[in-house]
């Protein structure tokens, strides 16, 4: 065990000083942003909690849950921090209607990473290696009661791929199989599985470090999907210089403030160790599969670290991490993708629920007829795992469960407004496939009829609203009328009356003496 002798900051325990020229290795702090929550969003466990009992405490809890003393650890534990669209955007500085603006904003400015010399490194203030690095020392429980083993979660992969020289990010689950070994889930296509298994083809180890305890911001950076290197991804949308430090048992560059660092490698033998069963992130379980084994050869940490986990799957999916951030993940790429395929979006987005990717919202100011069909099948193209999406009129709120609701019962008829596609490729770990390789999506057409230039709606096609009294103002209701047609509403803001019902009175003792139509719209109008 090697412990970094640095002088800290008493407002700040176990925070190092750094030169002024190097990044701030505390602003982007996990602790500190768990400090910054306040009662409505974090939800603290002061007395000692056993592992046993985590899961369930994470369970459906809307809020982030921070566990000061876990059962057989001296690291305390949080779980469900980007469980939520207002804790993601608490975390970019912003509310949760301006968040997908906010990341396609950060995303346009380039990121910059700066090396951190280890002496300045909070994450390595503690590094531990050979026998002294054990992954059962870390408060990791088990997450769902058919799972294989205690899971890592919330751990952030880096590797390099040789072709390009980039760091590669993701988030991939690690299930505990010994003091030094996990199994790591490389089932699906992914850049990390085609890097290891172009290292496994030539019987080479894959070096790796995975990152515990991390900003929000950290993880949406690593489930984006953009060429480009990762590190610098994760700088760009923090919007700030990222500090990164060598680790100490291979050549890989990781964060300098995260919390934990575990170092190792992917052994040469490619899937042959059984991982699994999991909850995954439809809801529903993975059964166990072969994969290959990581092989712990340091763990560093800062001296008051958090540990961290992430949840997934069960009947409360919109409460889980994976979800949120899959779902942001999601607008992100949809929202590219329609920019090049319609002129005018306002607003995507993905419904936690279904794990943040089945069913997609899009509102968008139609130009001409067809562009929402052209929306639907930008969409399908987009992303393998959307099967469901509904386009809306820029005046549907898309995120109102209540008013896409209301625009599927009245703008939508299924022979005319309904899109399947059929024999697209499938998200294999989708239950309705029933062992399919292919699946068939729908898209909803949920817009009103384009308008003709200089037209307006017909009545039927109109929002009613609480009636605003802004006409103009005359001396006699007869002059009002006297002035052209007029609505009941226009009758009474020309009088200034705030009843209504004097003006009923009066329609009905001047028909007697004049004769008062009324038009196609309902105005009044002398004949």
């Amino acid at each position: 065990m090697r412990s970094h002798a640095l002088h800290a900051d008493a407002s700040r325990p176990g925070a190092a000083q750094v030169p002024a020229s190097l990044p701030d290795l505390e602003r982007f702090r996990l602790r500190n942003f768990l400090e910054s929550l306040d009662s409505v969003q974090l939800e603290r466990h002061d007395q000692s909690v056993d592992l046993a009992h985590i899961a369930s405490l994470l369970e459906g809890n809307p809020k982030a849950v921070w566990f000061a003393a876990p059962s057989g650890s001296a690291t305390s534990l949080c779980g469900n921090v980007a469980a939520s669209r207002a804790r993601l955007a608490q975390a970019f500085d912003t509310t949760p209607d301006r968040l997908l603006e906010v990341v396609r904003e950060r995303l346009r400015q380039p990121g910059q990473v700066v090396e951190v010399a280890s002496e300045h490194a909070p994450v390595q203030q503690v590094v531990l290696t050979g026998d002294d690095c054990d992954l059962t020392a870390l408060p990791v429980h088990l997450q769902h009661d058919l799972d294989g083993a205690p899971y890592i979660s919330a751990s952030i992969d880096f590797v390099i791929d040789p072709e390009s020289g980039w760091t590669n990010c993701g988030v991939r689950r690690l299930m505990l199989r010994g003091r030094r070994s996990a199994g790591i889930d490389l089932v699906a296509p992914s850049d990390l599985r085609a890097i290891y298994l172009a290292h496994a083809k030539r019987g080479e180890r894959l070096p790796i470090a995975f990152a515990v305890g991390t900003h929000p911001i950290d993880h949406v950076a690593a489930t984006m999907r953009i060429p480009t290197d990762e590190l610098a991804l994760i700088a760009t949308l923090r919007a700030a210089p990222l500090g990164v430090v060598k680790c100490v048992t291979n050549d890989l560059r990781v964060p300098a403030d995260a919390e934990f660092i575990l170092e190792g490698y992917l052994d040469e033998r490619g899937h042959v160790e059984a991982e699994g069963p999991y909850g995954e992130f439809l809801g529903y379980y993975g059964g166990v599969k072969s994969n290959p084994v990581f092989h712990l050869t340091a763990i560093t940490h800062r001296r008051d670290a958090v540990f961290q986990t992430c949840t997934i799957s069960g009947p409360t999916m919109a409460h889980t991490d994976t979800a949120q951030l899959a779902a942001l993940r999601t607008e992100v790429t949809i929202w590219r993708a329609l920019e090049t395929a319609v002129r005018e979006v306002k607003g995507v987005y993905a419904g936690p629920a279904t794990g943040g990717m089945f069913n997609v919202r899009v509102a968008m100011q139609q130009r001409v007829p067809g562009e929402a069909r052209n929306a639907i099948a930008a969409v399908f193209a987009s992303l393998a795992n959307v099967k469901h999406v509904f386009v809306v009129d820029p005046d549907i709120d898309i995120f109102s469960d209540e008013q896409m609701d209301w625009a599927l019962a009245t703008r939508f008829q299924a022979d005319r407004d309904l899109v399947i596609q059929g024999g697209m490729r499938a998200m294999p770990l989708d239950p309705s496939l029933g062992g399919g390789g292919h699946t068939a999506k729908a898209g909803f057409d949920l817009t009103l009829p384009l308008l003709r230039p200089g037209s307006t709606r017909s009545m039927e096609h109109r929002v009613p609203t609480p009636p605003a009294y802004r006409g103009a103002r005359f001396a006699s209701l007869e002059a009002a009328l006297e002035d052209g047609p007029k609505r009941f509403v226009d009758l009474m803001a020309a009088s200034g009356t705030t009843d209504g019902r004097e003006i009923v009175r009066w329609l009905e003792d001047s028909a007697a003496t004049r004769a008062i139509t009324r038009d196609e719209e309902g105005q009044y109008r002398f004949a």
